[in-house]
């Protein structure tokens, strides 16, 4: 018998040869692939971790998605990334560099702007260019204004970049501290003014309180409820904006295979129906098929929510309390189609304003479809420093409730391409082919999508000032549990996400070598053949 079992362990090392080196610190399971997952999963696959992903859709990329169509694979999800910085931090820390393996094209336009009165404003990536612009458009008064706007979203961001988004324990004590000691700085917060408050103080042309207003949609809010602090929302964006060449997809399908160059293995089409603890530590998972896998660490990048409703088990009903309670925030109508366009001279990132800001935002508020939309529109073939085709990929996104806010609509799909369509119509936009039911997502999809989201996709509401202070922080209270997503903390966004998966992948990785309790776990070069028989066991059904 001992012979017998040298020799299947010896047979399992020579199979496994190729890997053995990469995963010898200790099993990890990620749920989900989204973009926070996908670079968990590439921390931990470098930092010599057994990591596994079970994914339940049939691709990677979570909200990162890509839809196809007759011009090719359109995004469906984010379309441009900012804080550049983060995403080279997370090539770089696995020893790659981002500019190697993804064509970035930095937009010199941030975004063209339209207004119903036919008015229309380019913001640009130089500081100075975008004073020029804002002279033009609104005159000497808006060209101080914007200055003074300018440097007041500067000091923010500097001041809560380092301390708040970037710190996996963030403590509002502290902030709160550092910040009454600066006289200025309270100003610059204006804690008793909403976002859109304070830029109808800020402006006193109402198109340009409008369009810094329109940055609080970015992490699902109302500039009407949402904290004048969002303005610092501005300066990632004024920082740059990159296109990705072929998609925001490849970003996601990129981290897939860096993540499987090192010894990571993805499972599609695999729901985890429970994350299974014993004596308040993490085990293992159960899949919807009622296999058990065991690990070490389980990374959840989901909807916190699914935790607190029991969706992952009861095991887990004590994690994230507070997204039973919060509101939730906005969800999104999106269309992701192909068709050939005349009119207005569209540019990678255009946004179409509605008359009356407010009554979108109440509608909204009501769970009611916008009468009055805002329209955003990323024309993804432009702005590539390449002629653009004749049939063009075209992503359309209008803000929506959530659906536990959201009335039904009988036809929601003939309302929404009227809306969407008509109001584009009045900008002088005409599309040669407008897109049939299957391009749109709607706010239900996105609940089916993302379990105990209700369709939110960013997460908790960013509505009140303390709202940032309370979100789940990547290291929960069962050990060996960790979030991370636009859910958790620092927050909603592409840049925020992946900060949210280093900030659970440091603590994974404090936390397995601190409690490792065998040195061969933690062997570099070396053979842990308790992790390699585990491996090849652990997709065994749990019946057999």
């Amino acid at each position: 018998m001992i012979l017998d079992s040298l020799a299947f362990r010896v047979n399992n090392c020579f199979m496994n040869l190729s890997v053995i080196s990469k995963r010898t610190k200790g099993e990890v399971i990620v749920i989900g692939a989204g973009i926070a997952g996908l670079a968990a999963s590439l921390r931990l696959a470098h930092r010599g971790f057994s990591v596994t992903i079970l994914e339940r859709h049939a691709g990677p990329g979570g909200k990162m998605r890509g839809l196809s169509s007759i011009a090719g694979p359109i995004d469906a999800g984010p379309t441009v990334l900012t804080m550049r910085p983060v995403f080279e931090d997370l090539f770089r820390s696995v020893g790659e560099q981002i500019e190697d393996h993804l064509t970035l094209v930095r937009q010199k336009i941030l975004a063209r702007h339209w207004w119903p009165d036919g008015s229309s404003l380019d913001l640009f990536d130089d500081y100075e260019a975008s004073q020029e612009a804002i002279y033009e458009f609104a005159g000497l008064k808006a060209f101080g204004e914007f200055q003074e706007f300018f440097k007041r979203t500067q000091r923010l961001f500097a001041a809560f970049d380092a301390p708040m988004m970037r710190a996996a324990q963030p403590n509002q004590a502290e902030i709160i501290k550092s910040v009454l000691k600066k006289p200025s700085l309270v100003s610059d917060v204006a804690p008793w003014h909403s976002l859109s408050k304070m830029l109808q103080k800020q402006f006193s042309d109402p198109r340009l309180a409008q369009l810094f207003g329109r940055y609080a949609t970015y992490v699902g809010g109302s500039p009407y409820a949402a904290p004048s602090l969002l303005s610092l929302i501005w300066q990632a964006e004024a920082n740059g904006v990159w296109a990705v060449k072929g998609g925001m997809h490849k970003l996601a399908k990129k981290l897939v295979e860096l993540s499987e160059n090192r010894g990571a293995i993805f499972h599609y089409n695999s729901h985890v129906s429970r994350i299974l603890t014993e004596n308040e530590k993490v085990i293992g998972v159960t899949l919807e098929n009622g296999e058990n896998i065991s690990a070490d660490a389980v990374v959840f990048n989901g909807d916190p929510r699914a935790l607190a409703t029991g969706a992952m088990g009861p095991d887990c009903q004590k994690i994230a309390p507070q997204t039973l309670k919060d509101k939730r925030s906005f969800s999104a109508r999106v269309w992701s189609f192909a068709a050939q366009v005349t009119g207005p001279d569209l540019i990678h990132h255009n946004v179409f304003f509605g008359q009356h800001s407010k009554s979108e935002f109440d509608d909204l508020a009501e769970g009611q479809m916008p009468v009055d939309p805002t329209i955003y529109i990323c024309a993804q073939d432009r702005g590539q420093n390449a002629p653009y085709p004749k049939t063009e990929r075209f992503e359309i996104i209008l803000n929506a409730a959530p659906v536990s806010g959201a009335q039904t609509l009988e036809k929601e799909f003939e309302t929404c391409r009227t809306r969407t369509f008509d109001t584009l119509g009045r900008f002088g936009l005409d599309f040669s082919l407008l897109p049939k039911e299957e391009a749109l997502t709607t706010p239900a999809d996105f609940a089916s999508m993302f379990p105990a989201s209700d369709g939110s996709i960013y997460g908790q509401s960013p509505h009140g000032l303390t709202a940032a202070f309370r979100r789940p922080r990547a290291r929960t209270q069962i050990q060996g549990l960790y979030l991370a997503g636009g859910g958790a903390h620092p927050g909603a966004g592409v840049p925020m996400a992946t900060l949210s998966a280093r900030h659970a992948a440091e603590a994974i990785i404090k936390d397995l070598t601190s409690t490792s309790s065998s040195p061969q776990m933690d062997m570099h070069g070396g053979i842990s053949t308790e992790s390699i028989e585990l491996r090849s066991a652990r997709f065994q059904s749990s019946d057999s």
